[in-house]
């Protein structure tokens, strides 16, 4: 329920032209795991006004959301501070 209500907030915020970017914050894990279908996402895409940079990110892209898209980059970790045992940082990962 919540994450519906974020994908909406996020949506209508998209809509208002207050804002030229968009980032959905592991939007592509929520829809591994279930939480969102492709369908909830797709008019981000379809209903996108040009001045908006749309921005998803997280693992297990499907493809159709790749067809989708404009600009598709995969990153790769080197390094990570968890390695340290440095845990999730507050306002960060958490």
């Amino acid at each position: 329920k919540e994450i519906k209500l974020g994908i909406e907030k996020a949506y209508n915020a998209m809509q208002s032209n207050n804002f030229d970017l968009i980032i959905l914050d592991e939007s592509l894990v929520s829809i591994y795991f279930g939480l969102i279908t492709i369908e909830e996402l797709t008019p981000f895409f379809t209903d996108k006004p040009d001045n908006v940079e749309l921005i998803l990110t997280g693992r297990y892209c499907p493809q159709e959301l790749i067809d989708m898209a404009d600009l598709v980059t995969e990153m790769k970790e080197i390094k990570h501070y968890y390695q340290k045992g440095i845990l999730s940082r507050k306002g960060i990962e958490s």
